[in-house]
């Protein structure tokens, strides 16, 4: 059999793809979303090559709902502006136009070669690719993608499927598998590792061997991957409503230690089943939500990923004589400090995580007028929904949960005695101006 990656003598890559024409696949437009088919139209029009390719051609195979679609072309970045007035070119390492039909943004990306030209590309010493706005043919583009199921086009032209890497019969089997030397893609990029633990949570597929084996060693490289586009990863990874299985498989290959150090550390020191029960709990109800179409926020998924390490930490401060409320602080900003050097939050969502985290200490508070005032922070609902998460782990204490579940039924009035033996009636005194003296009564 061929080698598909022969480097010929003039650095053209010669392969003769398998096409599969509109009769003998699924595809059909009416699954394509109206703004892909006018870009893949539009340029067709103006005498470019057009395709959809990657995830939305896999996923349409696969019979799913793609959540995006990609067109590739040879028409340059500039060409295309020049063929849309509404597209913008995005990027530094990989230059992108972007086609915008209101909240739709259709991705188009130039044809790239697959070994670009040693003056057009930077590495870091370990191999990584910095920069690669080298332009080649199709055939180049499809070989420097990464998994083979991921390398496959739809023509506009004709409608079929040109597959340049066998990445039909790995889609029909089931076999996730990178193109090319595995070990040195992974170095050119090693956020293929994660992408590799996605793909396979997401689409059930297993790994190839040869794309499984090198990870052990590698997981390493992540440390050199900016923070904060690990930080999109791990949306990606949690927030698509496989996060329960992409968990699984970061812990599997080793990857996720790279990117939750602390947390990693405390699931290795289980006390009575815990934390592994709450992290998978509550991306268990992630998941459940967005399959409902409900919105997730990052801020509680990571209040759920990095809890076990702050409350440990609390819990040895409070033993040190910290106040519960202070103790939660004070571990919570040493903990965020330790994560942002691996994966980088937002300060919009690390100050709603840090507040979900502290009040928890504040709802074993249930006397006085401290309920209400509880009750009226901004991040009441998230906290409490915290609380109840823990409860459901076996974390805290399911009689605290229920408490405050019947506090918010009751109009926001602590439950009656008769209902919790533990909770006094509200004190009575009034607040603020003197006593009243009582008129002495008249001597009789």
């Amino acid at each position: 059999m061929r080698d598909p990656f022969v480097r010929k003598p003039r650095k053209f890559i010669i392969v003769t793809p398998a096409v599969i024409p509109r009769d003998q696949h699924c595809i059909s437009r009416a699954n394509i979303s109206k703004a892909a088919l006018k870009v893949l139209y539009r340029l067709k029009d103006a005498g470019y090559d057009a395709y959809l390719v990657g995830g939305g051609v896999r996923d349409l195979l696969l019979g799913r709902e793609p959540k995006d679609f990609d067109v590739a072309t040879n028409a340059t970045p500039e060409q295309v502006k020049a063929t849309f007035r509404n597209c913008r070119l995005i990027g530094r390492r990989f230059r992108l136009a972007h086609v915008h039909f209101g909240r739709e943004i259709i991705e188009v990306a130039t044809f790239r070669a697959n070994r670009p030209a040693d003056e057009a590309l930077a590495h870091t010493d370990n191999g990584m690719i910095l920069r690669d706005n080298v332009y080649g043919t199709i055939e180049e583009d499809a070989l420097r993608r990464d998994f083979t199921v991921n390398a496959l086009y739809y023509n506009i032209r004709d409608f079929s499927v040109v597959d340049y890497a066998g990445g039909m019969q790995d889609l029909n089997e089931g076999v996730l598998r990178l193109m090319g030397d595995p070990e040195t893609r992974y170095r050119e990029d090693p956020v293929r590792m994660l992408r590799a633990a996605r793909f396979a949570a997401k689409l059930g597929f297993r790994l190839h061997p040869d794309t499984e084996a090198p990870i052990a060693d590698l997981t390493g490289l992540l440390a050199d991957v900016p923070p904060a586009r690990l930080f999109e990863e791990v949306l990606k990874l949690f927030m698509a409503g496989y996060g329960v299985a992409s968990f699984e498989k970061l812990r599997q290959y080793g990857l996720f230690a790279q990117l939750f150090p602390d947390t990693e550390a405390a699931l290795a020191t289980e006390e009575e089943g815990f934390p592994h029960t709450m992290v998978l709990q509550g991306l268990k109800d992630t998941d459940e939500r967005v399959r409902q179409d409900k919105p997730v926020t990052p801020a509680f998924l990571f209040a759920v990923l990095l809890w076990e390490p702050v409350r440990l930490r609390a819990q040895a401060l409070e033993a040190e004589g910290l106040a519960p409320y202070t103790a939660l602080q004070v571990a919570a900003g040493d903990l965020v400090e330790r994560q942002l050097t691996r994966v980088a939050i937002p300060r919009r969502f690390s100050t709603p995580m840090r507040e979900i985290w502290t009040l928890q200490s504040r709802f074993r508070n249930t006397k006085g007028k401290r309920p209400q005032r509880l009750a009226a922070h901004p991040r009441f609902r998230a906290a409490y929904d915290f609380l109840l998460l823990r409860a459901r782990a076996g974390e805290a204490d399911p009689a605290l949960a229920e408490w405050w579940t019947r506090f918010q039924e009751e109009g926001g009035a602590p439950p009656s005695p008769a209902a919790d033996d533990e909770t006094p009636a509200r004190s009575r005194r009034r607040r603020g101006g003197r006593r009243r003296r009582r008129k002495a009564a008249p001597a009789e």
